[in-house]
């Protein structure tokens, strides 16, 4: 393989960066995320004995061999471990150019949720399956390929000596857990990452495969279980109904405290904020693109549909509102041995997704305030938070050199379609601590999750086309950054986001 030409410092020239990836994606990208998509390297939080398991060993040490073969002059690669803790990569890339002793900080995981069920026939979550544009398994699109998207970006500015930062990427192991080992991971290699310029994180999602999305925000999660008892024993419904009260009812009045039953709004204000003036512009020019492809996304039964046919309502409803769901149960036996039986408990199990600048710990607990408050017919009542809570995102303003490099390289990549903007709904714990630790930093936060991509669900999808036009618009954004003139005069797109006190 050639050696990176010896000019530095140079603007790259966006025709031969897309040809790079392109081709790297086909030679070198894609056979990683195939290894990586077969190992069922399931989060902790889902896999108590991963240790044992051994599989979240194995892709770490899968990703990082490929990792020490990629051809980066000064590439450096190491992997943490210690006991009892997710192992996470370590990697640095020495810059080139004028602001080479800058830092570029790129962020993934290797972990991923579980199997789960309603794969359709011919696929599975551990087995890639390639249909022309998309690459089946769990894992590829969340977010196993950030690894090799993000270097091949790299390479494609040492391949023209173009200018580039210094660049260090985290890779860790317990994202879909919480990252409850990253402060760990983090206080060790700050010294060695050093003060960073750019953030970058490709854990997110699109509204669409037709132009480089920049994600401005991200909501927050709480949860817990939700117990009531009214009996020791279940007893005879015909002696029992219409004298001891259903334990079922009594959770429909106690979740009815917490959400609006005929709308899904939560009633509690804690859960709540107000959307920046700012995002809301954003979410009409995303939702003027996206239109009905904002339902059209989902697989519908029968005549179901949204809860409304105003995209822009629909895009604040999930970057902008705190929304409840009831993900599982105990207590209720299958309907095919159900007999008639007043059951003597219900529990459910509650997720709660929280706007960017909620505080998850203040929401969890007035949740279960509300919850278990004078129970209803003085019914054993116990909500049980969830150990992991996770705050939300609010990006900070973009300054102009990030909005223009952002447009550029989306018209380079995109055959002229310009960057849009969008709030998404789901979380990364990480965003707001690196937000709080690099105050001064510009974050790129952004992902293949676009329609169809079904990550966490069954036939999660990378969409080869957008990954790879994905990755040169990151190379041409890393270069922009390299070249960037601070005292350009502002530029009123993009400058709508939070300042730094904003992400939480």
């Amino acid at each position: 393989m050639p050696e990176p030409r010896a000019v530095t410092g140079a603007v790259a020239d966006a025709g031969p960066v897309r040809d790079f990836c392109d081709k790297h994606w086909d030679t070198d990208v894609l056979p990683l995320i195939h290894e990586h998509i077969r190992v069922p390297a399931v989060s902790p939080a889902y896999d108590p004995d991963w240790e044992a398991h051994g599989h979240l060993d194995r892709a770490v040490d899968a990703a990082a061999a490929w990792l020490r073969d990629v051809p980066l002059p000064g590439l450096r690669v190491e992997v943490l471990r210690a006991p009892g803790r997710t192992p996470l990569i370590f990697f640095e890339v020495p810059g080139e150019g004028a602001r080479s002793d800058e830092t570029a900080l790129f962020y993934g995981h290797l972990d991923k949720q579980p199997e789960g069920d309603g794969w359709t026939e011919g696929r599975t979550a551990w087995e890639p399956a390639f249909d022309g544009t998309r690459l089946y398994g769990r894992g590829g699109a969340d977010d196993g390929y950030a690894l090799p998207a993000s270097v091949t970006a790299v390479r494609a500015l040492a391949e023209q000596g173009a200018a580039r930062p210094r660049c260090v990427g985290v890779l860790e192991a317990g994202e879909e857990s919480g990252s409850p080992d990253l402060d760990h991971w983090f206080a060790q290699l700050a010294p060695r990452i050093g003060e960073v310029g750019l953030v970058v994180c490709l854990d997110s999602g699109a509204g669409d495969y037709e132009r480089l999305w920049l994600v401005t925000s991200l909501r927050g999660a709480c949860g817990g279980t939700l117990d009531v008892r009214v009996l020791g024993d279940g007893a005879h419904s015909g002696d029992a109904g219409g004298v001891v009260p259903s334990s079922f009812r009594v959770l429909r009045q106690l979740l009815d405290r917490l959400e609006d039953g005929a709308t899904g709004t939560l009633r509690p204000s804690a859960l709540h904020c107000e959307v920046p003036d700012g995002r809301r512009a954003q979410t009409r020019e995303a939702a003027a693109l996206l239109g009905d492809q904002l339902w059209g996304r989902f697989d519908w039964s029968g005549d179901a549909s949204p809860v409304s046919l105003d995209p822009a309502e629909l895009l604040l409803n999930r970057a902008w509102r705190p929304s409840l769901e009831v993900t599982g149960a105990d207590g209720l036996p299958p309907v095919a041995t159900a007999g008639n039986v007043l059951r003597p408990h219900t529990r459910l199990k509650l997720s709660l997704r929280l706007p960017p600048t909620v505080d998850s710990a203040a929401a969890v607990a007035e949740v279960g305030r509300l919850l278990e408050a004078d129970p209803p017919y003085g019914a054993s009542v116990r909500f049980t938070p969830d150990q992991v809570l996770a705050d939300g995102w609010h990006a900070p303003a973009e300054l102009p050199w990030l909005s223009e490099a952002l447009s550029a390289a989306s018209r380079a990549c995109f055959d002229g379609a310009d960057v849009a903007r969008i709030g998404q709904g789901g979380t990364i714990p990480l965003m707001g601590r690196l937000t709080r630790q690099f105050p001064e930093a510009q974050f790129l936060a952004c992902g293949v999750l676009g329609p169809g991509a079904n990550a966490h669900g069954p036939n999660e999808s990378l969409h080869l086309p957008y990954a790879r036009r994905l990755t040169a618009s990151l190379s041409l954004a890393l270069n922009a950054y390299a070249l960037r003139d601070e005292t350009a005069p502002s530029s009123p797109s993009g400058v709508q986001g939070a300042g730094p006190a904003g992400a939480r």
